[in-house]
């Protein structure tokens, strides 16, 4: 009979409460895809060093995902709390008939078990099908050969997914039966009557509080854009962190007495049609508005950041591997180990390897036997400098103690690379880079990294001179010019001086620099031949040599792609349950809400108001729920992602606005659609049957 009695409670829920059966569908789906992607790329046909960045990516996905479960499970908790509420006077009825508290128990417990029980049958199953399309996402985006792609079933995941879940549901199932236990049969036969009292809040503290909580705000936004380089300590960090959770919360208790006080002032306004029945009703549970708004519009802002943060940062990383690394290789050896042999010491050089630091990247392989050039159809060798005669603090001159007082933590006595304008061209004639020309009284500074370059930008405007092997020069142009020697997948040159090449004094040779292009264009062959030159290594160790340090585009390719892939899937996996979980609380305590006033729309409708007033009430009272949290994390966002843009200096922000498309093309797909759903879902609760 109980069970009976619970499958018809099921299904007569369904309909009204779509939205909840939807959500716990899609997170059993969601945990399913991300936790299935090593088993999805087991058939793949990818490189080792490729295979290890997948196997680090799914121990971290594994760690994301018991935040996630944590997530869902306080979501499937506030969901079983809003659907308690809402049966309040069918359990008061029960009660009244004679059925036990135990009973009651029971019938909860069967529908949460047979909700689980169905939840994780259809999520699990819109999962597989969903993991065989992230697999071809993960195998394009890691270059995999997919000529042996199958449809494959993970069992871990599955395993893994039914153990969180059947835990969360366990922790409905207490939480069920506990609220049950201590339910009064007058408040469940009433709770549907009774509303908070709506109280009228002094106009003039609520006016006060907002413009204290917005300065705040503004303080907190200020700190970490304007004041970003000066946030060095964890703590520094969490101040604005902190400030900007206050505010938002004191931001929404100030609206909350102002939006009624402010709309009555209006009152041509106020009452026409059905306003004052939608504000009214906004207002009746303003109590418990305050804190959940805040925690959705911070969970919003959260989400919008993070989808754009990571969005940003794959594109750009994979946009900046043709520009910034546009040839096959680079080798790099230290030179002049006798001269500077305090430097090399304090780096962990030994003294026999420091007494070896004079041959050339080429020679060193040839002392293995290793003709190196024989693999290039073309290369060339250019060399750096470096003197402790000019360090940043040099370079910077008048403007120095200035720029010290804003950025204390730059490394100010580090030696700048220098070079001969002849060998700089050659490698940006290679790159493909804009060559320049100098005079012998002229130095040019090339940069990438923008932090950098606005520093060092504020001395070159001034027309600051430098001192060089007995020769004062000036700066040819006002800024730095956009240039790199070193190869990367970010924008690493802090800077390099370029100056003509009679200046150069031989004896202060630092760095030679092997660059070329391979004659083999195969994969598999470049693997090969890069593999026997890190197995050179080993033995150039052990005879007290330095190898060359290499830089090689495909390495360069496989880290970023296993970086922006790690950063991309954890992304979208927090963001997306980010995002479905705020828009899955308010549409479910909308839908509370409705079936409360389910009774005052029937009210309405006796007093002659016809079902079009009624559902553009509805449509304002829920469209007001869910754009006020939204607009003020929007606004957090704007400050947000410039905070993120700061950091993304290093990889490039060319791809920040296709980010923000995407990333609002995914809010306005599950948000706008969670709207819509608890828009139509909350139509059939109030319909006149």
């Amino acid at each position: 009979m109980l069970c009976k009695l619970s499958l018809k409670n099921i299904k007569k829920s369904v309909k009204d409460y779509a939205i909840y059966f939807f959500t716990l569908i899609l997170g059993v789906a969601i945990f399913y895809v991300f936790n299935a992607l090593d088993s999805q790329t087991v058939m793949m046909n990818v490189s080792s060093s490729t295979q290890d960045i997948i196997e680090l990516m799914m121990t971290m996905l594994s760690s994301v995902s018991v935040f996630v479960s944590f997530i869902l499970g306080f979501l499937i908790i506030y969901a079983s709390r809003f659907l308690m509420k809402r049966r309040d006077k069918e359990f008061g009825v029960y009660l009244t008939l004679g059925m036990s508290k135990r009973k009651i128990s029971f019938i909860l417990f069967f529908e949460t078990l047979l909700i689980g029980i169905l939840s994780l049958i259809v999520g699990l199953a819109v999962g597989v099908l969903l993991s065989q399309v992230m697999s071809l996402v993960v195998a394009n985006m890691f270059e995999a050969n997919l000529t042996q792609f199958a449809f494959v079933f993970s069992t871990s995941a599955c395993i893994k997914t039914i153990l969180y879940f059947g835990i969360m549901y366990l922790i409905v199932m207490i939480f069920n039966t506990v609220s049950v236990s201590k339910c009064k049969l007058i408040d469940l036969l009433n709770g549907a009557k009774t509303s908070e009292k709506v109280k009228l809040k002094n106009p003039y503290l609520c006016i006060l509080i907002f413009i204290i909580s917005s300065i705040v705000l503004g303080k907190a936004y200020h700190r970490v854009t304007a004041e970003f380089l000066t946030l060095q300590e964890v703590t520094d960090i969490l101040k604005p962190i902190a400030m900007g959770i206050l505010s938002t919360f004191f931001i929404f208790w100030s609206l909350s007495g102002l939006i009624l006080r402010f709309v009555q002032s209006i009152k041509k306004y106020y009452y026409k049609g059905l306003n004052s029945f939608t504000l009214r009703q906004f207002s009746s549970k303003i109590n418990t508005t305050v804190f959940s708004t805040t925690i959705i519009c911070l969970m919003l802002f959260i989400t919008i950041c993070l989808l754009s943060f990571c969005l940003t940062m794959k594109n750009s990383m994979n946009a900046n591997i043709k520009k910034l690394a546009p040839v096959d290789a680079m080798f790099t050896v230290p030179m002049n180990g006798e001269k500077d042999y305090p430097y090399y010491k304090n780096y962990g050089y030994n003294d026999s390897q420091i007494k070896n630091l004079h041959y050339t990247a080429k020679e060193v392989f040839e002392l293995f036997d290793f003709d190196i050039t024989s693999y290039f159809k073309e290369y060339i060798e250019v060399n750096t400098y470096a003197t402790s005669e000019l360090t940043l603090n040099h370079t910077l001159g008048s403007r120095l103690e200035s720029i010290r007082t804003q950025f204390p933590f730059l490394a100010y006595d580090t030696r700048e690379p220098i070079m001969k304008i002849s060998d700089y061209n050659k490698v940006a004639r290679l790159y493909g880079n804009q060559e320049y020309s100098l005079n012998r009284d002229e130095y040019i500074i090339v940069a990438d990294f923008k932090s950098m370059v606005k520093v060092r930008n504020v001395a070159l405007e001034n027309k600051e001179e430098i001192s060089l092997f007995g020769h004062t020069l000036k700066p040819k142009y006002g800024t730095c010019q956009d240039g790199f020697l070193e190869m990367s997948s970010q924008h690493i040159n802090t800077g390099i001086i370029l100056v003509a090449d009679e200046i150069i004094d031989e004896e202060y040779l630092y760095q030679n620099h092997l660059i070329g292009n391979y004659q083999i264009t195969d994969r598999e062959e470049i693997t090969n031949l890069e593999n026997r030159i890190n197995e050179l290594d080993h033995t150039a160790k052990a005879k007290e040599y330095l190898l060359p340090s290499g830089s090689t585009k495909l390495a360069i390719k496989e880290t970023t792609v296993g970086l922006s892939a790690m950063v991309t899937f954890i992304g979208l996996y927090l963001g997306v349950i980010f995002l479905i979980s705020c828009t899955a609380i308010l549409g479910l305590k909308e839908l509370s809400e409705s079936s409360d006033n389910k009774e005052r729309f029937c009210v309405l409708r006796k007093i002659g108001a016809d079902e079009k007033l009624i559902h553009k009430a509805l449509f304002r009272q829920i469209a007001i729920s869910f754009a006020l949290p939204l607009i003020l994390a929007f606004i957090h966002s704007i400050f947000g992602i410039m905070f993120a843009v700061k950091i993304l200096e290093v990889f490039g922000t060319d791809e920040l606005l296709p980010s923000i498309i995407a990333t609002a093309i995914i809010l306005v797909f599950i948000y706008g659609g969670y709207f819509f759903i608890t828009y139509y879902c909350s139509k059939n609760i109030i319909k006149e049957r």
